[in-house]
C-alpha cells in the first residue's frame, strides 16, 4: 500500500474516532441532562387537578404505569355476563365459593355474601359501588375514605375545610355520599402527591390522626406526619393511609385507627378491649365480632423488611429506567411481576429461586392457616349447638369470649393482602394463637377449668425477642439506604 493510501486510511479512521467520541460525549451530555430534569412542566397542576391524564401530560411515564392498573391479571380474570345491577364485564376470584369457612366466620355481616379478590387502583371506586357489600347492605359513607380521590372531594365538601368535608362524608350514608364522590374518580396522583412540589404526602385525617396516636405511645408528641416524616418513611406512609386496620368510631363516626396502644394485633385487639368495640353479632352463636380490615401495614411493620427499611413502594413500585430518568412504576404490583427489579434488587439470587423462597413462606403460611382456621370453625359449630343442647349459659358466654379474640386474630391474617409474606414468623405465630384460643373455647363449653374471658394480647413487641435473638426497631422510623440509581 503506498503512503498516500496508508495516510487516506489512517484519515478516514480517525475521522470516525472523533466523531465517535463526540457523538459519546454529547449522549452522555445529553442523559446527564435528563438524568438532572425532574420533569417538563407542559400544563399547571393545582390541588384541583384531579384527573390522572392532565398529571399524565408532566409524567407521561408514570401515566403509562398507573393507567395499567386497569388492565386484568390472566390469572385472575372471570368474564361475567353485565346486567342492569352490576354492569361490570369481568371480576376476580371469588374466595367465598372456593372457602365456605369464610362465610361461616362472617355469618350476618355483610362479607359473608361478596369477597372477592382486589382488582387494581383503577378499579377500587366501581368494584365498591358494585359489591353485594353495598348493594344489599345499608353502609356507612366512610367506606369511601379509601376508594375515591379524596383531597378535592374533603375540601369541596368542607366549604374549604377538608378536616369538616372528610368528617361530613364519614357520617353520611354510603348511597349519598357515593353521589357526590363518584364524580372524583378513584385514587390518583393528587391523593399521594403535592402538586406543586411533586413530594409525598399524607391526605387522609385518619392516617395523621392515628400515625400521631401511635407516635404518642412511643413519647414522641406532636407528631405531623407531613411535617416530620422523612422521604423514605412517605414511601409507606402514603400506602399507609389505606391498607391498614380501622373502624368507625361510635363518638364522632369518622374512620378511626387503632393505633393508641400500638402497632401489633395484641395492641390493637387490646384497644378494642378497652373501647368494648363491636362490628356486628354472630348469626351462628350471639358472639360480639371486631371485623379486621386489611392491616398490611402493621404487619409489614413486624417484619424483617421493615427493620431493615425497605419500604412498600420499594418492592410494589420498584424504579425503572425511562433514558437516563429513574422512575417508580405505578402500577402498583406484586413484586412477583419484575423479580429481578425487586427482591433481586437486595438479594443476588436468580428469579427462581427468589420465586421459590416467597413460595415457600405462603406455601407454609397456609398449611398453618388452615389448621387454625378449622379450630375456629369447630368452635363456631360448637357454640352454635351448645345454644339449643342445654349448655349453661355462663359457659357459652365464655365460649363467645373466646371467639371474639380468636376470629379477630385469624380475620386479620386472612384480610391481610400478603398471604404471610409481609411478616412470615409474626403471622404464623398470630395463627398458633388462633388454634390455642379456639381450642380453649371449646374446653369453657365443657366446663373445663378455664378463664371466662381470654388474657389480653401479649405484652408490646419492644420486649419480645426477634428470630436472630435481637429486639425490634421502631419499624415506623426505620430508615433505609436510598435505592441505587439504576435498578437492577
Amino acid at each position: 500500500m503506498s503512503k498516500i493510501a496508508m495516510f487516506i486510511v489512517f484519515l478516514v479512521a480517525g475521522a470516525l474516532i472523533a466523531i465517535g467520541i463526540v457523538a459519546l460525549l454529547t449522549s452522555i451530555f445529553n442523559h446527564k441532562q435528563e438524568g438532572k430534569e425532574q420533569f417538563t412542566q407542559v400544563v399547571a397542576l393545582d390541588e384541583t387537578t384531579i384527573d390522572p391524564a392532565v398529571w399524565g401530560q408532566n409524567f407521561p411515564e408514570e401515566y403509562e404505569s398507573y393507567m395499567k392498573t386497569s388492565d386484568p391479571d390472566p390469572g385472575n380474570y372471570f368474564p361475567r355476563t353485565p346486567t342492569a345491577d352490576d354492569p361490570r364485564e369481568w371480576t376476580t376470584y371469588d374466595n367465598l365459593a372456593n372457602d365456605h369457612r369464610l362465610v361461616t366466620m362472617w355469618a350476618g355481616y355483610a362479607f359473608s355474601v361478596d369477597y372477592t379478590e382486589p382488582r387494581g387502583h383503577n378499579w377500587m371506586l366501581v368494584d365498591q359501588r358494585y359489591s353485594k357489600r353495598t348493594t344489599q347492605f345499608k353502609q356507612p359513607g366512610y367506606c369511601l375514605n379509601c376508594h375515591v380521590s379524596a383531597p378535592k372531594l374533603f375540601t369541596d365538601l368542607g366549604d374549604g375545610d377538608a378536616e369538616a368535608g372528610w368528617s361530613r362524608m364519614n357520617a353520611m350514608d354510603y348511597d349519598d355520599a357515593y353521589e357526590t364522590a363518584q364524580h372524583y374518580g378513584a385514587v390518583s396522583c393528587i391523593d399521594c402527591h403535592d402538586p406543586r412540589t411533586m413530594d409525598l404526602r399524607v391526605t387522609r385525617p385518619a392516617f395523621i390522626k392515628g400515625i400521631a396516636a401511635y407516635q404518642a405511645s412511643q413519647g414522641v408528641s406532636d407528631y405531623d406526619v407531613n411535617r416530620d416524616a422523612s422521604t423514605q418513611e412517605m414511601r409507606t406512609y402514603v400506602c399507609a393511609q389505606c391498607h391498614v386496620e380501622y373502624y368507625r368510631s361510635a363518638t364522632d363516626h369518622n374512620l378511626t385507627f387503632p393505633w393508641n396502644n400500638g402497632l401489633t394485633i395484641d395492641d390493637e385487639y387490646n384497644y378494642y378491649q378497652q373501647i368494648d368495640f363491636t362490628d356486628f353479632t354472630h348469626e351462628l352463636t350471639g358472639a360480639s365480632i371486631i371485623k379486621a380490615q386489611h392491616p398490611d401495614f402493621e404487619t409489614w411493620s413486624n417484619g424483617v423488611h421493615a427493620q431493615a427499611g425497605v419500604t412498600c413502594a420499594d418492592c410494589h413500585m420498584a424504579y425503572q429506567s425511562a433514558g437516563a430518568k429513574k422512575v417508580s412504576n405505578h402500577h402498583v404490583t406484586s413484586p412477583m411481576a419484575d423479580v429481578n427489579g425487586t427482591c433481586g434488587t437486595c438479594h443476588k439470587a436468580s428469579d427462581d429461586e427468589l420465586r421459590a423462597r416467597v413460595s415457600t413462606i405462603q406455601t407454609r403460611f397456609y398449611q398453618a392457616r388452615d389448621v387454625s382456621f378449622d379450630a375456629l370453625i369447630d368452635l363456631i359449630h360448637d357454640i352454635e349447638a351448645a345454644r339449643t343442647d342445654g349448655t349453661p349459659a355462663d359457659r357459652i358466654d365464655a365460649a363467645r369470649n373466646y371467639q371474639r379474640k380468636a376470629q379477630f386474630y385469624m380475620d386479620y391474617v386472612e384480610s391481610e393482602n400478603s398471604h404471610g409474606f409481609h411478616a412470615p414468623e409474626y403471622s404464623l405465630r398470630i395463627l398458633n394463637d388462633v388454634t390455642d384460643t379456639a381450642r380453649r373455647g371449646q374446653l369453657a363449653l365443657t366446663g373445663a377449668d378455664v378463664p371466662s374471658t381470654p388474657g389480653p394480647g401479649r405484652p408490646h413487641d419492644e420486649a419480645a425477642p426477634q428470630p436472630d435473638g435481637s429486639t425490634p426497631i421502631n419499624t415506623a422510623t426505620a430508615q433505609a439506604p436510598t435505592p441505587s440509581d439504576s435498578p437492577s
